[in-house]
């Protein structure tokens, strides 16, 4: 005989028993079976199932099992019955959720709508519960909401299907961003509202306002803007500045939005006293060095703060990984001053016990380790594990660095140093075509490799073509030729050039030669170069070839053979080697022709890059390019074909490749022995792009020219442009290209608005 015992549904609990509710004769169970499963496992029941075989079961025992399972948010549907002394458990499963698909939405990408939906407990896989679905569209509309879009209508819908399934529908109508109409300031008196509406994010609309969407209310962006607000008081001596209360009003429509912002100013206050407390274990006159703030001056929180972040790195510096430094203010109100005391509680000293590298499957382990400049047993250096970053992602083998410094278990002045990589493809075999509009049609093969073996060394050989040049070279760099870093690399080449097709007045040359040269590391961002080599130049003139290269072969002759010696300098602080966003670059470099071979001449060239961050994706690029050449000896003037030229996408754009400076008898240019070129560029993000790591934009000025011979330097003779360029690091190769207007341009002057390079090196 079957009695129903309880029985627990959507509907609440229902209590019956052998024909008298809320009634349930004790038994002991002998079994339990289970019916109704189908896609839960019985022993995921058992598991929930609070009674066993054995126990004896009363109304307290039947209610704890009974909710136990309906707990579990398995089943819809839960009931006890009792069969002689077999407990029956009849269970009606929920659904299981057999997709999602979400449509209409354009401004949140699906994959993170999905995100917020699994955490919700909403996902595919899933059991379906229809008050979740509900609580997972109200926060997907809290996305929308959060991005300014109130008007949003979020409709869900669940088809059940086969097999005890249901398809969820989820269709977003995102409607229109409100817009920001206006935001006012209530209670200052110190500061204009247009001083503290330059320091918000938010604005009113503007003509860049699709880009930015800055009239686009954001809680998150008026809470970053309140918090910089708070902090251009405080950085001002306003010690006591408060924000009272924000409003946040939006109209019927929901279509504009209007922001009030009440706040109280206080009073200036000034530094009556800076000392510093606690622990010091180094010298108290170098750490007040880096105290920025200064006795009798306005107070600032940001100095503080700078003050706080300089002392904690250079602790850091020292092996105090963990130090920490407090600023302590003492406000006198009455004077209106403020004492600062920064504590410092340095911590104990902590060494490294191990340096692991993971990730490399292909670069052998020397390889990076002896770019490490943090070494294992001794204590760790902030600014040493960061250095170590810097060089191996300066070495170009790997897409990603990553570091972390986790504590060793079980110890409290112990740390690993753990860097993980990501190898990129390092070596080329290239058979291609690329076009430059300076070169024409480039045909190139080659093979290369940057790191052979996962050695490190460089190998490369290779074949261009274009109509201005036809290369053959092979080349090999040991970078860690000893053990110090001293490199040493050969050069094998044949060039033949054809001036006439870039731009230059008509002239071919055919050199062929080969050199060595070591590179010596001063220190860690200094280095030397050397190098000595052999070339042998043969010239051929053309019917067209100006007067002014006619007149030096004519005066020396058209066949040399020169041995040179190179000499370099070089400074190199970037933090990368590509699309580097801090630093500076310097490089110097001269070369030589030795005294007694039958061309006697000797260039020099300095560069100089400034590299600054100006705000997140946001870069200022300073660039100087400076080269000079002067013959010696019994050859009469500097060699035509060693020439500095100007113009074109690598040095001032908006002219053609290599046109600017003086002009031969037959109109075309000569070249110069002196160049100067600037360049200041300002690159930000690529729109609708976040945080690209191949593509660049940027606006630029350039300026520039190169003077002859006879000519020496006059700043009215510099040629000036400005524009937009563009960088794209394809998987093909380097695309560039800019548009640019010259800005005092002359009638002997090529001028080329829009210029672009595809598969030339970068």
């Amino acid at each position: 005989m079957r009695k129903l015992l309880l029985r627990v549904g959507v509907w609440g609990v229902l209590w019956l028993g052998a024909g008298q509710a809320l009634a349930l004769e004790p038994f002991v169970i002998k079994d339990i079976r289970l019916e109704g499963l189908q896609r839960i496992a019985a022993g995921t029941v058992f598991n929930y199932l609070p009674v066993k075989v054995g126990e004896t079961l009363d109304d307290a025992r039947a209610n704890e099992a009974i909710r136990a399972l309906f707990k579990t948010g398995f089943f819809k549907d839960v009931r006890l019955e009792r069969e002689d002394d077999v407990l029956v458990v009849f269970v009606t499963e929920r659904p299981a959720i057999a997709s999602i698909k979400i449509t209409g939405n354009k401004d949140i990408e699906t994959d993170q709508l999905t995100k917020a939906l699994k955490e919700q407990g909403l996902g595919e896989g899933q059991t379906f519960d229809r008050a979740l679905l509900d609580k997972a569209e109200q926060e997907l509309k809290r996305q929308y909401f959060s991005r300014g879009k109130y008007g949003v209508q979020v409709t869900t819908t669940a088809t059940p299907i086969e097999r005890n399934r249901v398809g969820i529908a989820i269709d977003i109508s995102e409607g229109r961003a409100a817009r920001i109409r206006q935001i006012n300031i209530v209670g200052n008196e110190v500061f204009s509202d247009e001083d503290l509406l330059d320091t918000f994010q938010l604005s009113t609309p503007t003509f860049l306002s699709f880009y930015t969407s800055s009239d686009q209310y954001s809680k998150q962006k008026l809470s970053a803007d309140l918090e910089a607000l708070r902090s251009f008081y405080l950085d001002r001596g306003y010690i006591n500045f408060a924000i009272n209360s924000t409003q946040v009003s939006i109209t019927p429509d929901k279509k504009d939005i209007y922001i009030t912002v009440n706040l109280a100013e206080g009073d200036k206050f000034t530094v009556k006293d800076v000392k510093l407390a606690g622990e010091l274990v180094l010298p108290e006159e170098e750490l007040n060095k880096l105290v920025t703030v200064q006795k009798d001056t306005v107070f600032s929180r940001k100095s503080a703060t700078d003050t706080t972040a300089k002392l904690i790195e250079r602790l850091g510096d020292e092996g105090y990984a963990f130090a920490n430094v407090n600023t302590i203010p003492d406000i006198d109100q009455a004077t209106k001053q403020v004492s600062l005391t920064f504590f410092v509680d340095s911590g104990k000293r902590v060494y490294v016990r191990r340096i692991n590298v993971a990730g490399n499957t292909k670069t052998r382990d020397e390889v990076l380790r002896r770019e490490m400049r943090q070494l294992e047993s001794s204590w760790i250096s902030t600014e040493k594990v960061k250095r170590s970053r810097v060089r191996l992602e300066k070495l170009s083998y790997f897409a990603e660095v990553n570091v972390e410094t986790p504590a060793v278990p079980g110890t409290t002045d112990q740390v690993d140093v753990n860097y993980t990589v990501v190898e990129k493809p390092s070596g080329n075999l290239l058979a291609g075509l690329g076009f430059s509009q300076g070169q024409g049609i480039i045909f190139n093969t080659s093979i290369s490799q940057d790191n052979f073996l996962g050695s490190g060394k460089h190998v490369s050989a290779a074949f261009n073509n274009s109509k201005v040049n036809t290369v053959y070279s092979f080349s090999y760099t040991n970078p860690y030729y000893t053990v110090d870093g001293i490199s040493r690399g050969f050069n094998l080449f044949s060039r033949n050039t054809d001036a006439g097709n870039a731009n230059i007045a008509n002239y071919t040359t055919d050199v062929k030669g080969g050199y060595v040269n070591y590179g010596i590391p001063v220190s860690e961002f200094d280095s030397v170069r050397l190098g000595a080599g052999y070339e042998g130049t043969r010239i051929k003139t053309g019917t067209d070839t100006p007067s002014e290269y006619l007149n030096f072969i004519a005066a020396n002759r058209k066949n040399f053979g020169t041995i040179k010696l190179t000499a370099g300098w070089s400074h190199d602080t970037r933090n990368r080697a590509v699309f580097a966003d801090e630093g500076v670059l310097q490089n110097l470099g001269a070369e030589m022709t030795v005294p007694g071979t039958n061309l006697n001449y000797y260039k020099a060239s300095y560069r100089h890059l400034f590299i600054y961050p100006l705000a997140k994706y946001w870069t200022l690029s300073l660039n100087g390019d400076v080269g000079y050449g002067k013959s010696y000896g019994k050859t009469t003037e500097f060699p035509f074909f060693e020439n500095f030229f100007a113009g074109g996408g690598r040095s001032i754009r908006g002219f053609k490749d290599n046109t600017l400076g003086p002009r031969g008898s037959n109109g075309r240019p000569l070249g110069g022995d002196l160049k100067v070129v600037g360049n200041a560029e300002v690159f930000f993000p690529v729109p609708f792009v976040k945080d690209s790591k191949s593509v660049r934009l940027s606006g630029f000025v350039d300026a520039g020219n190169v003077y002859g011979v006879s000519e020496s330097f006059e700043t009215g003779k510099l040629r000036y442009a400005t524009g937009l360029s563009a960088v794209w690091l394809s998987p093909l190769g380097a695309l560039t290209f800019s548009i640019a207007k010259p800005l005092n341009s002359k009638a002997e002057d090529d001028v080329q608005n829009f210029q672009f390079a595809l598969g030339a090196p970068f």
